[in-house]
């Protein structure tokens, strides 16, 4: 097998019937038979030991199957299960839940069908697949990515083992048995016909079909009974035949294995007297029993989990000796610890580097409390370190790595050259798998569990800064970092390698995007601060306003903040409709809530504007004069490229992406973003971006000519779906047309149309129904997409990044239907994302030694800022527009908007 990750698919009702029938019938002191439980419980343990990265245990759920409905006498030779086997069958799923193994049986199919369909699933995937199993109907399922393995006999079966062991390839298995039949099973086959005969058959006419066509050439006895046979030998095939195309709750990445329940394990093993288990699970290492014993890694190395030697740096010779290892080094793993999370307010305590897994050092710069050892000179370090950092052809490797870059510009280290970023690698393989910090993916796929900075500096107000805990701790702390960062590196690189598409996304878009983002933050935004105070005061004053209009509609004072008040003012006195709950079933106040009762009461729609002016105050026009950074006197935003699932960028402290726009509110904070005195602030918008990517998904044509035409596409929309002169469209229909644009992309239906409209929903049903007739390739994309994401499990942009859905065939409507919108709007809105992310390289590019001329300072959705100075405006403005409409060759051209001005409303 390869080194990607790889699926184990357990027959758990095949083996727990082997194993009864080939032990011993073993018995516990109570008497409680044993035997079969024994050799699944060894099988598991085996299996445990190879570490998978996912796996499950699949057995066959009570009740028929459709294959009872297809032939009622299907199996119905077979005995009852006797006692001392059904006996054994709780114990049994008892164990293997306490080990961690996802358990799944799916009622009307057989536990096949569930193994066939995620075997498929994972082969799409990219993931290598074993099936523990001594079933032969398996085979037909074997191909390079798909192997079977009993683990009773050791045997692995792959595409030649089948040819070897039937005479037939895995793509004839299914014929195969549909001649020879299954007594077991009671499939009818062709009566005397065994595997040799059922091979030869197939050789010769090269498939069951070929077989039937030419029953007639066949000659004597067993010639006769293929001829008796052929009425029903599609029906034996159908029977033998696995289905791959089973609704399942979950795709082959939901099942990971969890952490082994080692109390429940204990009590199972004594009971059943297992003494060798019992033995193994009471020598596991706490480390190892609280992560899961590693099984949740990829195939990692040997010492993935093992303690790490770790150096703490004190003097000039040992600084020498891991610079000169750092000088040799393929690649080098490094982090910073700081005073702050805050990289534009931090100063650097430490420095970590491993260069192998399991080494790591550690050179305090910065420790200070009382007693603690003398330490290297800060500037000769850094200095020392300089021409390694700062040298491009050097490789290196962080977990989130624009934090350290950012913190080493304050000191004076422009890094470059950082090629491998771990966080990065978890989020583009799966961005909605798990967190993606260095504690979550070391646990995951590593089995390891770190030391957390809790652990080492306390909690609350008894934390202390880094710089006072003891050198000894915090090597052991910060060395840490270093060395799982580069064993992380080791598990997850492989894998994107293994995938050209995932692989070009972490190449090509967020590895470059890194350095980008770095520069944008260190460089900030120019804040107007008095306007911002002013405007808080005005902010102010309205909501005051507001609070004595909601007093007299209710007739008494409440607090306009409090949701428990809030109720009782409108579902108690007021009797206005409760139409959405919270989880513990009491009336929601939430924002959606409120607008859907804004119609009945003027209170209601006074609250919503009093939320929205309270929330600009708290995160706006108070904050953002706090956070003006000392040093440089401007606002640094921090992007996260780790956090949306869909590929796009968010900002935090401040968060830049809710400044709402259409407000004058808004606008007025928009205003206080300003240039410096002889520069302007340049801003370039993709104009309806989203709506082009889908013109260029869907292959729509009336769409593309729309564009290609460069018309107003919310009035060619209304020119079509009303029926109208193109010039006719009037502001109302208009409005439609763009609610339906946007709404099909966010999966919106008629309900939720009518609503935004304040249409009735049998006319919002009309709308849509006339748009898919006026854009069918909308609705054939939409189909489409739906159908690709119930098979794979994901949905992908153009440029390759893939987002799974976790809920697509869940059995709960409104978790299924939830993935379904995301599915349709995924591609476009990550699709935008990577065009805007490979933008912002391509312009960083073009504005290198251009530094003097303009800078980038912000993203905001589909929107890039600049500080342009004033004689260059016109000039970077053009070579802008140009950049960000080549960022991508779709079948509609990409339209960008320029404007400039003292601010950012102004320029927006």
């Amino acid at each position: 097998m390869s080194t990607r990750p790889r699926l184990v698919l357990i027959d758990g009702s095949s083996y727990l019937f082997r194993a009864f029938h080939a032990l011993p019938p073993l018995t516990n002191a109570a008497g409680e038979p044993t035997g079969a439980l024994f050799g699944v419980v060894n099988m598991l343990r085996s299996t445990l030991k190879e570490k998978p990265t996912y796996a499950a245990f699949v057995g066959d759920a009570p009740g028929p199957t459709f294959r009872d409905a297809l032939y009622p006498a299907y199996k119905a030779n077979r005995p009852p299960a006797p006692a001392e086997l059904k006996a054994q069958v709780q114990p049994m799923y008892d164990i293997v839940g306490a080990l961690g193994f996802p358990i799944l049986c799916v009622p009307g199919v057989e536990a096949d069908d569930v193994i066939g369909t995620l075997a498929r699933q994972a082969e799409q995937l990219g993931i290598d697949v074993v099936i523990s199993t001594g079933d032969k109907d398996f085979a037909q399922l074997v191909s390079p990515g798909i192997h079977l393995i009993n683990t009773m006999t050791g045997t692995l079966t792959d595409v030649d083992g089948v040819v070897a062991k039937f005479g037939v390839p895995p793509e004839r298995i299914v014929d195969f048995l549909a001649l020879t039949g299954d007594a077991i099973d009671n499939v009818p086959g062709v009566e005397k016909c065994g595997p040799k005969t059922a091979a030869r058959w197939i050789a010769e006419y090269g498939s069951l079909d070929g077989v039937i066509a030419g029953a007639d050439g066949v000659g004597g006895k067993i010639g006769e009974n293929l001829r008796k046979a052929l009425a029903q030998l599609p029906l034996s095939r159908e029977l033998v035949t696995i289905k791959t195309d089973v609704a399942l709750e979950q795709g082959p990445q939901g099942l990971l294995l969890r952490d082994r329940d080692v109390e429940a394990l204990r009590a199972l093993y004594r009971r059943y007297e297992f003494n060798a288990a019992l033995k193994e699970l009471d020598a596991l290492p706490a480390t190892a029993e609280a992560a899961g014993a590693s099984r949740l890694a990829a195939d990692p190395p040997e010492a993935a989990a093992a303690p790490g030697d770790y150096e703490l740096v004190l003097d000039p010779a040992r600084l020498e000796h891991w610079l000169q290892q750092l000088r040799e080094a393929p690649l080098i793993a490094f982090d910073t610890e700081t005073t702050s999370i805050d990289p534009m307010r931090a100063d650097i305590v430490g420095l970590s580097f491993a260069v192998e897994p399991g080494r790591a050092a550690y050179v305090p710069l910065g420790h200070d409390y009382p007693g603690a050892p003398v330490q290297l000179d800060r500037t000769t370090v850094l200095a020392a370190l300089r021409p390694l950092l700062e040298d491009a052809g050097r490789p290196k490797l962080g977990q989130h790595a624009k934090y350290d870059i950012n913190v080493l510009a304050g000191a004076g280290i422009a890094v470059r050259g950082v090629t491998e970023d771990t966080m990065l690698e978890s989020y583009v393989l799966n961005s909605t798998a798990s967190r993606h910090d260095m504690d979550t993916l070391a646990k995951r796929h590593l089995g390891y569990t770190t030391i957390h900075y809790e652990d080492v500096a306390g909690k609350g107000a008894k934390q202390i800064p880094f710089s006072q805990v003891d050198l000894e701790t915090a090597t052991r702390y910060a060395a840490e970092d270093a060395d799982i960062t580069l064993r992380l590196h080791q598990a997850l690189r492989p894998r994107l390698a293994a995938d050209a598409k995932l692989d070009a996304v972490y190449r090509d878009i967020e590895m470059p995007l890194v350095p980008v983002l770095a520069r944008m933050e260190q460089c900030g935004v120019l804040i107007d601060v008095p306007a911002l105070r002013l405007q808080s005061q005005q902010l102010a004053r309205r909501m005051q306003e507001l609070t004595g209009q909601a007093h007299d509609l209710a007739g008494h004072v409440f607090s306009l903040d409090s949701p428990k008040q809030l109720q009782a003012v409108l579902f108690d006195e007021l009797k206005l409709a409760a139409v959405f709950k919270t989880p513990t079933g009491q009336p929601s106040t939430n924002e959606e809530a409120l607008e859907a009762i804004a119609h009945e009461h003027d209170l209601p729609r006074l609250i919503l504007e009093y939320r929205g002016l309270a929330k600009l105050r708290s995160t706006y026009t108070e904050k953002l004069a706090e956070i003006v950074n000392p040093r440089t006197g401007r606002v640094h935003t921090s992007y996260h490229q780790a956090t949306a699932a869909t590929g796009r960028l968010s900002s935090a402290d401040p968060n830049l992406q809710n400044i709402p726009v259409r407000t004058e509110e808004g606008r007025r904070i928009r205003q206080a973003f300003i240039a410096p005195e002889g520069w302007r602030i340049v801003a370039a918008d993709y104009s309806q971006i989203e709506l082009r990517i889908m013109a260029h998904l869907s292959g729509d044509a009336g769409l593309l000519a729309a564009f290609h035409g460069n018309q107003d596409i919310h009035r060619a929309t209304a020119a079509e779906v009303f029926a109208v002169p193109l010039g006719d469209v009037d502001a109302g229909q208009r409005r439609a047309a763009k609610a339906i644009n946007f709404g099909l992309m966010y999966g919106m239906g008629p309900f939720g149309l009518a609503r935004q409209l304040g249409i009735g929903r049998g006319e919002a049903q009309d709308y849509i129904a006339r748009y898919f007739q006026r854009y069918p390739g909308v609705r054939e994309f939409m189909d489409r997409i739906r159908e690709q994401a119930h098979r794979d499990g994901y949905v992908e942009t153009v440029f390759g990044r893939r987002l799974y859905l976790d809920y697509i065939n869940a059995r709960n409507q409104a978790q299924r239907a939830g993935a379904e919108r995301a599915a349709i709007n995924a591609p476009m809105q990550g699709t935008a994302a990577d065009i805007i992310k490979r933008a912002m390289i391509a312009v960083d590019t073009w504005l290198t030694g251009r530094e003097d001329h303009a800078r980038m300072l912000m993203q905001v959705h589909d929107e890039l800022v600049f500080e342009v100075r004033a004689d260059a405006v016109e000039e970077i403005a053009e070579g802008v527009r140009q950049h960000m409409a080549a960022a991508a060759q779709l079948d509609v051209p990409l339209l960008v908007e320029v404007g400039s001005g003292t601010n950012w409303d102004q320029a927006h």
